[in-house]
């Protein structure tokens, strides 16, 4: 029997596999036709569910602990932070403006300042000390620091005010000044002034460029619109902020297309420096350009229309407008002739230095030397004033050659220079030149960024 269906199975699939190679496009037809029909009654079998809104909805609700009474938030919350400022005091200053110009908000801090004696002392109402406060971050004064250098003794003082719980204490310190340097430069638009104020120098700075290069350049006349320099200077540090600006180290200007360069340099075992060029000669001249440090000339060597005479005359010296009290110096070593009173001169100091040459300084308002005392270039002599045919505070300065008026700048520009660097110092000297033709150019690109 088994056989038989065998055979029968056999016959059959013969039969379909005949079938399928003579009609294959109805076998296909067919086959799709029975996968229709069933996609159908599947769709059919699903459009029997039911609608999902019909059928029923439970609420669930869970109670939630807030987060802002959690203990391990709260142990998480972001630490407080510090603020500082740094100012400069003013002559008018109050403890609840200096306070409120550094950004603090703390009337126990203000009481403080106000009935503290070093405070009162030592900060409100001292002009131009360096002063620095750290705060929290609702503004309230955590410390206050004041720093100033009363003297050239190269210490500095520190007035601390610290906060120490609801209360405040306050100290003095002190400790000494560190010595930095800084790069700098300019170019001239109206006068040397303007254009070192115009880069943030220090008028000390500008007043040592104008003595400096005073041999090589008339500050008063010779300046042209475009003229430009570099420097190099010391600056006298506090905790790290500076305080006062120092000695000129180098310098370099270009004057009417022309270049000076100058260098300080000390010798070791030598008592005092001065300044030279970088090829190691001597910028001391005999003589200074001027008496008084760098100020306006209101008068020349020349004629001109005398205010009290009411009529032209030689005006054979020049004067030096300068406020009441300036310092008088004589221009060049020598021995004081005569000082005291001598008629439209008013208080007038002869000093007489070699080959027969011979300085006045008139119109003083004090003399601080004597007859016959020795006295050194650059050495104060008295000050300036108002006395004799004066119409205003000013010095009339006078050179004569052999009893003669001669143009006090020509001669400073034309007398001696002094020594140059000594043959024992010169590979000293070499090294330092190098090091600053490197800084002068670039303080040179400093300035020409800013420039720019």
């Amino acid at each position: 029997m088994i056989n038989g269906f065998t055979t029968a199975s056999t016959v059959l699939l013969a039969r379909l596999v005949h079938s399928v190679q003579k009609h294959p496009k109805r076998i296909t037809a067919a086959v799709a036709t029975l996968l229709l029909t069933g996609g159908g009654g599947a769709f059919a079998v699903a459009s029997f569910a039911p609608d999902p809104s019909d059928l029923p909805v439970r609420q669930v609700s869970y109670a939630v602990e807030s987060l802002a009474a959690n203990p391990v938030l709260d142990a998480l919350e972001a630490p407080g932070f510090s603020l500082y400022r740094s100012e400069q005091t003013r002559s008018s200053d109050t403890a609840e403006s200096l306070l409120q110009r550094m950004g603090v908000a703390d009337p126990a801090a203000s009481a403080f300042l106000r009935s503290d004696a070093q405070a009162r002392q030592d900060l409100l109402g001292r002009a131009g000390r360096s002063v620095s406060a750290e705060t929290t971050d609702d503004h309230r004064l955590v410390r206050l620091t004041a720093r100033w250098a009363p003297d050239d003794s190269g210490n500095f003082r520190r007035l601390v005010v610290e906060r120490s719980g609801e209360r405040f204490t306050s100290r003095v310190e002190s400790a000494p000044l560190t010595t930095g340097s800084r790069l700098a430069g300019g170019v001239i638009q109206s006068s040397l002034f303007a254009a070192t104020d115009a880069s943030s120098i220090p008028d000390a700075v500008a007043v040592q460029l104008a003595e400096v290069f005073a041999g090589n350049i008339d500050f008063h006349r010779s300046l042209r619109k475009g003229d430009r320099f570099s420097v190099v200077y010391e600056t006298l540090e506090a905790d790290g902020e500076p305080l006062r600006s120092g000695r000129v180290l180098s310098a370099e200007f270009h004057n009417n297309g022309k270049t000076h360069e100058a260098v300080w340099f000390q010798d070791h075992g030598t008592a005092k420096g001065a300044y030279y060029t970088l090829d190691g000669a001597s910028m001391r001249r005999a003589y200074l350009t001027s008496p008084v440090e760098f100020s306006r000339v209101s008068s020349t060597f020349k004629m001109r229309f005398h205010p009290i005479l009411q009529k032209w005359r030689a005006h054979l010296g020049t004067d030096y407008a300068a406020p009441t009290g300036t310092a008088v110096r004589t221009v060049g070593d020598g021995v004081v002739e005569f000082a005291g009173v001598q008629n439209g001169f008013g208080n007038v100091v002869f000093v007489r230095h070699r080959n027969q040459h011979e300085t006045v300084y008139a119109h003083l308002s004090r003399m601080d030397v004597k007859k016959g005392q020795t006295v050194e270039q650059g050495q104060t002599i008295g000050a300036v004033g108002a006395t004799g045919w004066a119409t205003g505070p000013h010095l009339h300065f006078e050179f004569r050659v052999n009893g003669q008026q001669q143009d006090p700048q020509a001669i400073a520009q034309q007398s001696e220079s002094a020594a140059p660097v000594s043959a024992a110092a010169r590979p000293a000297f070499d090294r330092l030149a190098a090091n600053m033709r490197v800084q002068l150019s670039a303080a040179a690109l400093v300035q020409q960024a800013s420039a720019e």
